[in-house]
């Protein structure tokens, strides 16, 4: 049976009991002489509670276990870790910022941390640390990880590639050897795919990661943006209407359905070969594999987006950030654990069990020999590169965050797409609800 949603791709129960992956002899005693030499060391009788989000891919899960598996044999730290979706996850995360109590750490999505900054373990002694020993952050780390005065409140530890998946076959057949890099072909693409009867499409429900990351890249190939660089709302503009005015052409030809796509309707879609184009991380490759389904496997590959008439890449990925609480009655062991996961002991093998589908955010992981071995996977080396913050060209904060989670993008593009309504009408309204969040 074909998974339907990336939940589906969890294996296990949402409660991930130490020791479900074990750390390997040579992984131990590689985490036991890295203890020995940390400047950090836990407190007696240390114990912590970390809260994530649900894998996606199942060896990436089994690598960040026996991670932490090392790390208590290493520490005598013991971890107690826990998973949920995305929809519950972000609530508990502003629950326990608010309240002062719960997870010692949460491994979360996007910026939430910028939304409760005092709320934070200032860990800026572990990232400087880890910026020092392995060639730097990349700046969307950087950006994602520093509070406005220059503190780190959170560890960038990976950004999820998410590009464009496609059906190599019939892309040929809409007369393009491979997905282009520029909009104006990538629109006839569109149009031959349905004209050819295997249209390609994209979610336009409230979807948090595929939708939210193509309607974006949208608004800013053509120059749009919500915000300019003092946090003055100007989505109603010529470029986003520009913008637009390209989506209403573009979602003529996109495949039935795809109005109510969240995460998740596009893998189906795509795995049952009723959708050529979408976007995507790594997980519909990963599921094809697993699952044993050659001939989409080999018939598919990833592309970056194309880049529009700004003449630039302007793509958005997610950043999955651990979020470590200063309410933690163990912010040595807190610190501690943030640095070992970072070290190249077992980030090395952290990223070859995500297969692509997570990426580096420091720069010395670049020649990770995971972003050859298959070519597959090879572009989603570049996205920490590549990627914007959701708060493009402005600060991150309570009213870009807020401005994201309501969807106000992903809606105006929706509207525009599917017929509701004019380019300039959508604007207008996005620009309404935008300024209500930054209380113009």
């Amino acid at each position: 049976m074909l998974k339907s949603t990336r939940r589906d791709f969890v294996k296990g129960a949402s409660s991930l009991a130490l020791g479900a992956a074990f750390a390997s002899p040579a992984l131990i005693e590689a985490a036991r002489a890295w203890a020995a030499e940390s400047p950090w060391k836990p407190e007696d009788g240390a114990k912590l509670r970390m809260l994530r989000w649900k894998r996606f891919v199942q060896s990436e899960g089994e690598a960040f276990q026996a991670s932490l598996d090392a790390f208590t044999k290493a520490t005598g730290v013991e971890i107690r870790l826990d998973s949920e979706g995305f929809e519950d996850l972000r609530p508990k995360a502003a629950v326990a910022a608010n309240i002062g109590s719960g997870p010692d750490v949460i491994w979360g999505i996007h910026a939430d941390a910028h939304l409760y900054p005092d709320a934070m373990l200032d860990i800026t002694d572990v990232c400087d640390h880890l910026g020092g020993k392995y060639g730097g952050w990349y700046p969307i780390a950087e950006h994602y990880g520093k509070g406005r005065d220059g503190k780190w409140i959170n560890l960038p530890i990976t950004i999820s590639g998410n590009l464009i998946n496609y059906r190599k076959s019939m892309v040929q057949k809409a007369g393009f050897d491979k997905i282009p890099d520029n909009t104006a072909d990538f629109l006839k693409l569109f149009q031959n795919l349905k004209k050819n009867g295997s249209p390609g499409g994209f979610a336009l429900g409230n979807a948090s990661g595929d939708g939210n990351c193509w309607t974006h890249w949208i608004l800013w190939s053509h120059g749009g943006r919500v915000v300019d660089e003092n946090d003055n709302v100007v989505v109603n503009s010529p470029e986003t209407v520009a913008g637009l005015e390209y989506v209403k052409e573009l979602g003529e030809n996109f495949v039935q359905g795809t109005a109510s796509w969240l995460d998740g309707h596009n893998n189906k879609a795509f795995l049952q070969g009723a959708c050529s184009v979408t976007n995507n991380g790594i997980s519909i490759y990963a599921a094809a594999v697993r699952e044993g389904m050659k001939d989409v496997a080999e018939d598919m590959d990833h592309a970056f987006y194309p880049v529009g008439p700004v003449g630039e890449p302007t793509e958005f990925h997610v950043a999955f950030p651990m979020m470590p609480y200063k309410h933690t009655k163990y912010p040595n062991a807190v610190k501690a654990l943030l640095a070992w996961l970072m070290e190249k002991e077992q980030y090395d093998a952290f990223l070859q069990g995500s297969v692509g589908y997570l990426s580096h955010s420091l720069k010395a992981f670049q020649e990770h020999p995971v972003w050859t071995e298959d070519p597959k996977r090879t572009v989603f080396r570049d996205v920490a590169q590549r990627s914007r913050s959701f708060a493009h060209a402005g600060t991150l904060g309570y009213a870009a965050s807020t401005v994201f989670a309501d969807f106000v993008v992903v809606n105006m593009v929706a509207e525009v797409a599917t017929g509701a309504r004019s380019p300039q009408d959508a604007a207008k309204r996005a620009q309404k609800r935008a300024e209500r969040y930054y209380k113009v």
